[in-house]
């Protein structure tokens, strides 16, 4: 019992904001209608309840004001004369293109002509459904496209039906273009005219976890089958479903499929007036047709008056989509538009999917479809994939390929939409840019479309590795020298990239050749000399080696060049020319003092002779 108490209670309270919010309008209402959705436009704007007069409404402004008043969609906007003009408000169409509420686009006005609008009713539980979700964050819709030009393009993101509900985006390996068919009806647009994986907008929901399956006739896409487990499911932001679905338009009554009387559908077909139609206008609804540029467009009287639609041109030229731009008009004269035929190769080609071009890597197994470039190992194996959205049966792929110095084409027929060029062993020359090619036959016309470029980088795996000596040893410019019988050490040593490995010192000299391994400890290695001889006298090397993923690879550093040297003729050639030079200098003290005390008895002499007042003898 405490059970249908509580649920009493929650319809009760639930009735009770329901009621609230049907009676609580705080600024638009609509009076004098069969129900509180219909009648004449009233707003309250700086205190004053005025009817609103503007003969340019359109279903755009009117969808405004029925979500205001918790209304429906609109089913139709029209206009009724007064005996006298009044004091009015009328709405600024641009203001309420921006997003604005009715009374922030108001002005004050005087006019006899006033807006009678008709509004679909929500039902009591539509509304009690909107309380809810008010609450709780429910979602009403199953389908929506995202973040695209209108309601009929962007990103594709289906409700789940379970709790909690949240958006999910679909991947193109789960979609189909009949899933896409049955989408583009559930929204009210015309047929799909683009699918595939287009970027709108950063993907942050959640992926759809089941295939769909649709037969192409269901009226939504809940209705469809879907594959039975399902699985977690992960797509770059490219691979993600993208739709754009032609708006409803049709051409009656002419000559060929771009001419006639123009018929547009919102909420049912309905054929468009001859009034305010420009160039822009007639250039879009041809576009919309798939047919060429405007030839002519001129009115067709019709026997009676009935109800129409008026094509805003304005409204065209600002961006807006045609069904976007329209107002209901009782009226008899019909648009006769007159459009080029597109060549059907034309068609064929606007219509052609863009391939899509993907690389895998033996180094990595990943295929990085969505990247500008990829980068693979030297040696590694690598493949380019080539594939296109299921169009046409057959057709081929050809690989495009172009160097900064030589261009190459690879072709293969196309098998399940898709070719496979495997290139069993990546070298310098296939460093360039790779492009997709799909080429299409049908009905004797040849058609191509190309993909987007991807460059491919070939880059050694390992960075190489560096050399060094240590000990006692001196640097000359062109290498090192060390002194015969002393301990060198000659270090190898890598940046951290991989773990293990090893290393290989190489040894070459004038007439031999010598290799000694080690494995790589903390990436380094050191070679030991205890002693240094005349034989280890030569250019020595490291070579890493490290087995990736299966694969071996090696890399080498630059060349070190070491010469030994004999510390005993470094003494002799220093030691004799000493020995010689001080030899010399005692040679020269000696002769000069030696001259010095001969000519000192000589002074002696001469003076004994003087003193005796004789001459000394000659």
């Amino acid at each position: 019992m405490l059970l249908y108490a509580d649920v009493y209670l929650l319809i009760f309270s639930l009735g009770l904001q329901a009621e609230g919010k049907l009676n609580s309008t705080e600024s638009v209402r609509l009076v004098g209608g069969d129900s509180r959705c219909a009648g004449s436009l009233e707003l309250k704007h700086q205190g004053d309840w005025k009817q609103v007069s503007d003969t340019h409404w359109n279903l755009k402004k009117a969808a405004v004001a029925c979500k205001e008043l918790d209304c429906g969609s609109a089913v139709s906007v029209g206009w009724r004369d007064e005996s006298s003009d009044r004091s009015v408000w009328k709405i600024k169409y641009d203001c309420v293109q921006s997003g604005s509420a009715l009374r922030e686009c108001a002005r004050s006005d005087s006019s006899s002509t006033i807006v009678d609008l008709n509004c679909s009713v929500k039902p009591i539980s539509d509304i009690i459904f909107d309380i809810i979700y008010d609450s709780y964050c429910f979602f009403s819709e199953s389908v929506r496209l995202v973040n695209g030009t209108s309601l009929c393009s962007g990103r594709l993101e289906v409700k789940t039906n379970k709790s909690p509900q949240r958006w999910s985006s679909v991947c193109e390996a789960d979609f189909d273009q009949q899933d896409a068919e049955v989408v583009c009806r559930e929204l009210g647009c015309g047929a799909p005219s683009v699918l595939q994986g287009v970027h709108y907008g950063e993907v942050e929901a959640p992926m759809w976890t089941k295939k769909f399956q649709c037969g192409g006739q269901e009226s939504a896409l809940l209705d469809c089958g879907s594959s039975g487990s399902e699985r977690n499911v992960t797509c770059s932001p490219g691979k993600v479903v993208g739709l754009t679905c032609s708006e409803p338009v049709r051409l009656v009554g002419g000559d060929s499929r771009c001419a006639g009387i123009v018929e547009l559908k919102h909420l049912d077909w309905r054929t468009v007036i001859n009034y305010d139609i420009t160039p822009d206008t007639a250039a879009a609804i041809c576009k919309q047709l798939d047919c060429g540029s405007a030839v002519s467009a001129d009115g067709k009287e019709e026997s009676s008056y009935r109800d129409m639609w008026r094509v805003s041109s304005d409204c065209v030229q600002s961006g807006n989509v045609l069904r976007d731009c329209v107002t209901p008009r009782h009226f008899h004269i019909a648009l006769n538009l007159t459009c080029s035929v597109k060549p059907i190769r034309d068609i064929l080609y606007d219509n052609l999917f863009q391939p899509n071009i993907s690389v895998s890597s033996s180094m990595d197994g990943a295929s990085e479809a969505q990247q500008q470039s990829f980068r693979v190992f030297m040696g590694s194996t690598f493949n380019v994939s080539c594939s296109i959205q299921p169009q046409y049966p057959g057709g081929s792929f050809q690989l495009t390929f172009t160097s900064l110095n030589s261009a190459h084409n690879y072709t293969q027929p196309a098998v399940n939409h898709s070719a496979h060029f495997l290139f069993p062993a990546a070298k310098a020359v296939h460093h360039g840019s790779y492009s997709c090619v799909y080429h299409y036959s049908v009905l004797s016309h040849n058609f191509s479309s190309e993909s987007r470029l991807l460059s491919l980088t070939v880059s050694d795996l390992l960075f190489p590795p560096n050399i060094s000596l240590d000990g006692d040893s001196e640097a000359q410019q062109q290498g090192f020298r060390v002194f015969r019988g002393s301990i060198f050490n000659i270090s190898c040593f890598i940046q951290p990239q991989y773990p293990g490995g090893s290393f290989q010192l190489t040894f070459t000299s004038s007439n031999s050749a010598h290799n000694y391994t080690m494995p790589a400890v903390n990436h380094s290695a050191h070679f030991l000399f205890p002693a240094a001889e005349p034989a280890h006298q030569g250019s020595y090397s490291c070579v890493y080696h490290v087995s990736v993923l299966s694969h071996n690879f090696s890399c080498e550093s630059r060349l070190l060049s070491l010469t030994i040297i004999d510390p005993t003729l470094i003494i002799r050639a220093v030691v004799l020319p000493l020995t010689l030079l001080l030899v010399n200098a005692a040679l020269y003290l000696y002769c000069k003092a030696s001259r010095g005390q001969n000519l000192g008895m000589q002074e002696n002499i001469e003076l004994d002779y003087y003193n005796l007042g004789v001459s000394a003898p000659e």
